[in-house]
């Protein structure tokens, strides 16, 4: 079990990176958000089953840090403001 969520984590990973650096757009970019969302869970529990502490604190964070992505791309109705 372990090994399957250690490889689905990182094909979801490297998919999810692509998507995001390509920017072919919000939905792409926030469906990219959406999969490193799996792939930060799939971490987690991964570093539950093998007991990685440093692993597992590290996606929960990126965990948090992808929610906030999904909301910004898929959610969220207003683009954000151009910089300057």
């Amino acid at each position: 079990m372990t090994e399957i969520l250690e490889w689905f984590a990182t094909v979801a990973g490297i998919a999810a990176a692509f998507m995001i650096a390509w920017d072919y757009g919000r939905r792409v970019t926030g469906w990219g958000f959406v999969l490193f969302t799996f792939a930060s869970v799939s971490w987690i529990a991964y570093g539950l089953m093998d007991e990685e502490g440093g692993l597992m604190t590290q996606n929960i964070v990126l965990f948090g840090i992808n929610l906030i992505g999904v909301y910004r791309y898929l959610i969220r109705k207003k683009k954000p403001a151009a910089a300057a």
